[in-house]
């Protein structure tokens, strides 16, 4: 059977993608500086060989001859799959693969080494290599599927998503947290009148922060057998489903920013590690985009870890973990005051959930404006400041290291990508909507430390459907109706207005 051909073909590229991405992860968290230009060079060879493995012209026969034999409904869902994804796959020539990889690499090496001093003038020529490379990838992408180059870029992250779709969706919450973001921070600062908020009593050691990352990590249902927690300088989850690779990153005057962090990308590691095994080696077998895969992460951090049940069953942990005198003097209500704190600043990563989106637009009209050609990318810095300046009423004319310079996305190719982490959120509060409505219980059981149930709901109507369903229709079969904004700025109304 051809079938059981590209069975066996799946599963050796299921092989190389797992040692790309050991790689990848082992150059973020474990590399010596010296190493990057020959791990640079190795990564690039090993993605062209992939490429050229996984784009052979005699797999279109395959498909094709596959396509008329007698499969089930789970096989006929998985070369559906596998069709979409070898056409994206072969709009790109192998020789062009191996040469955006190299161009990546090196960016991302200058940019770790670079971005501590701000060096904006020193990083420009390797951006300015990745944003030509981005731009001939778009057009090449865009002519085989059909698409608007940058759509053709955010099908790469998620299938089906459109700007002229996202575009109307991101205005409408601009608006929205335009005028919510100055009630939201009038009404903090009427409580902070009644009751300041408490400095936090560190320093806190970073060994003590690791122990309680990892206790938190098990309690959400983190499987260390398949998975551990490292530092790097960005946070992420990497690795395989088998072996999920996360890191996180510590500051020791506080340590909700690790632990947030932590939680986050445990978040994307419990949806790896939910994934339907049999079918791991195959595009079915995947997970369904980066907007559902940001919903994951943050259906953890901002639903469950933010939520007051949540720190009222935590707060006892910080004692055990961090220690007495962590926690000396403090009740819940102190803790919620920084968990909720909302303060526009300069880092996304860092950003509130209130403000958060605000970073992400932005980002998202100036990559379709690099990818057009309407901006170039000397010209980053004067239109990123034009922004944060409207957005969130902050410069970064003279800081490229907080402005423009602040994330791995863009000096390591990634375009497309950004929008997927406001979507993200927007899923993520009409998943907990659909979930309590199934399980109104949700809270409480939140409250006694215990996630087995809400994990039992993803599992079902997200983790273990994979990729066997458009973003939009995974949407529809997990909570009963398309993408809506309002269970977003519902959330956002009663956590900071309520």
């Amino acid at each position: 059977m051809t079938f059981s051909r590209l069975d066996t073909h799946c599963r050796k590229l299921e092989a190389m993608e797992h040692a790309l991405s050991m790689l990848r992860v082992d150059e973020a968290v474990m590399m010596p500086a010296g190493g990057g230009d020959k791990r640079a060079e190795a990564v690039a060879t090993l993605a062209g060989m992939y490429h050229q493995q996984a784009t052979a012209p005699e797999i279109a026969d395959w498909i094709a001859d596959a396509e008329a034999e007698d499969l089930n409904a789970a096989q006929k869902t998985a070369l559906i799959e596998f069709r979409r994804d070898y056409l994206n796959k072969t709009c790109l020539p192998v020789a062009f693969v191996e040469r955006q990889t190299a161009a990546n690499m090196r960016s991302e090496q200058m940019w770790r080494a670079l971005r501590p001093a701000g060096d904006w003038a020193e990083f420009l020529p390797a951006l300015e290599a990745v944003v030509a490379a981005m731009r001939e990838e778009a057009a090449l992408r865009a002519d085989v599927l059909g698409l608007a180059p940058y759509d053709a870029l955010m099908e790469q992250y998620d299938p089906g998503n459109r700007a002229a779709a996202v575009a109307p969706v991101f205005d409408d919450l601009k608006r929205f947290l335009k005028s919510f973001i100055p009630e939201a921070l009038e009404h903090q600062a009427q409580r902070r009148a009644r009751r300041p908020m408490k400095p936090m009593n560190g320093p806190f050691p970073v060994e003590r922060q690791r122990a309680l990352g990892l206790s938190m990590m098990g309690a959400l249902g983190f499987d260390f057998t398949h998975g551990r927690l490292d530092v790097s300088h960005h946070p992420f989850c990497g690795g395989v489903p088998t072996d999920v690779r996360m890191t996180t990153r510590y500051e020791t005057r506080e340590f909700l920013s690790a632990l947030m962090g932590t939680l986050h990308e445990t978040g994307h590691a419990l949806y790896e590690q939910g994934l339907p095994t049999e079918w791991s080696h195959w595009p079915v077998g995947r997970a369904r985009g980066m907007a559902i895969h940001e919903s994951q992460s943050l259906f953890v951090e901002q639903q469950i870890a933010r939520s007051d049940v949540f720190w009222s069953w935590a707060m006892p942990h910080l004692a055990e973990h961090l220690g007495e005198d962590a926690v000396a003097g403090w009740d819940l209500e102190d803790m919620l005051a920084h968990v909720h704190h909302v303060e526009p600043g300069f880092i996304r990563v860092d950003a509130d959930e209130a403000t958060y989106p605000l970073h992400v637009i932005l980002r998202f009209e100036i990559e379709q404006e690099l990818v057009s050609g309407a901006l170039r990318p000397s010209d980053i810095p004067e239109a990123w400041n034009a922004r944060m300046v409207e957005y969130l009423g902050l410069s970064t004319l003279d800081n490229p290291r907080d402005g423009a310079m602040q994330d791995v996305h863009w000096p390591a190719g990634a375009f497309g990508y950004f929008p997927s982490y406001t979507l993200g959120a927007m899923i993520a509060a009409q998943q907990w909507a659909a979930l309590e409505a199934s399980h109104p219980g949700a809270r409480e059981d939140i409250a006694r430390g215990d996630f087995t149930a809400i994990n039992a709901w993803r599992r079902t109507q997200i983790w273990q459907r994979a990729s066997t369903l458009s973003t939009p229709d995974l949407l529809v079969a997990a909570t009963g109706e398309p993408l809506s904004a309002r269970f977003f700025e519902a959330h956002l109304r009663r956590r900071y207005l309520g």
